[in-house]
Formats: structure tokens, sequence, C-alpha cells
């Protein structure tokens, strides 16, 4: 049986595929270059707007950050929320000091069904 996904978990998906897809797009174009001339900030900062990755990153903030948002109002209702409730909430005070616990916070909330 097919998993069924929130708006927001399909949202974060779409965005990340697109995200990597222009990561991707970006290197190669970055290997071009590369073999014709110097990559400097300014040639980069071309190729970056070129490729679109600046928008599918900030997309991808965007989408992870209403994953994220999503996330927290979803699991408010479960029991393990209210028996853990100080731990959980003081993860997500932390996820934007620390990128391991956003990632981790990001990985769950695409568990939840």
């Amino acid at each position: 049986m097919k998993p069924i996904y929130s708006k927001a978990q399909l949202d974060y998906m779409r965005a990340k595929t697109k995200f990597e897809n222009k990561a991707s797009t970006l290197e190669r174009k970055i290997e071009l270059t590369r073999k014709t001339r110097e990559i400097t900030q300014e040639v980069m900062e071309g190729l970056v707007q070129e490729t679109g990755f600046h928008d599918a990153y900030n997309e991808l903030v965007l989408s992870e950050n209403h994953l994220i948002e999503w996330s927290h109002s979803t699991i408010k209702h479960e029991k393990t929320y209210r028996d853990n409730k100080q731990p959980i909430e003081q993860m997500y005070q932390n996820l934007n000091a620390d990128p391991e616990m956003r990632a981790q916070i990001i990985e769950l909330a695409m568990k939840i069904r």
C-alpha cells in the first residue's frame, strides 16, 4: 500500500528533488566552465543564478520551515508528545541553532503519517 503524505511532506519532497537536480546541474556547469576559465566569485554567482540553484535553495528552506511547523502542530495530538512534552519542545526551540537537530526533525517529520 502506498503511503499517504501531507501537503507539507509532498511540498518538501518536491522542493528537495528540485534542489538536488539544480545542484547536479550547477556541478556540471562548474566543471564545464572550469575547463575554459577560472571560477571566480563573480563567475560562480552567475552560474548559481543561471542554473536556478539559488531559487531552488530558497524554495527548499521555505518548504523545510513549513514541514517543521506542520510536524510541530501535528505531533501535539500524539500521546508520545504529551508524555515527553518538555524535551520535544526543547528540540523545536533549538532547531535553528543546531543544523543536526533541524535535519533530525525534518527526517522525523517525514515519518509522520
